[in-house]
């Protein structure tokens, strides 16, 4: 029997809040972006300091720390296995391009998560 993740959400949702499998991973993954680490009460390591990295010149060095934080906060949903990531510095922010598998099945998909500078928030493109 494979294996079903079931969620709610009320974010740009109007009549049906649930959420499953994949979507539902995503909108997770997309909630743990949109945070700072240290925001959420009670869970200090929960979120992201990507958002600190927008004021920065876009050096190798930074692509490599960014890298590194999309793994750790992928890594902190054990449903979630990264493959794969890109980061491509816009006028307004950062495109990063993830690929990612819901870990009980082997089917991989690429994601482009845009972190806008401006509107203070990251969507998916």
């Amino acid at each position: 029997m494979a294996q079903r993740f079931i969620g709610f959400n009320t974010q740009n949702q109007f009549k049906k809040f649930t959420l499953t499998d994949f979507e539902l991973v995503k909108r997770d993954l997309l909630n743990a972006f949109n945070i700072r680490q240290g925001q959420l009460p009670g869970r200090p390591g929960y979120g992201t300091v990507l958002w600190d990295y927008l004021f920065e010149p876009q050096l190798e060095e930074l692509q490599t720390a960014i890298e590194a934080e999309v793994q750790r906060v992928g890594g902190g949903d054990p449903r979630l296995y990264i493959s794969d990531i890109q980061t491509f510095p816009q006028n307004n922010g950062i495109l990063i391009q993830i690929e990612l598998t819901v870990v009980p099945s082997t089917d991989a998909e690429r994601l482009s998560i845009f972190f806008d500078l401006q509107q203070r928030n990251a969507t998916y493109v």
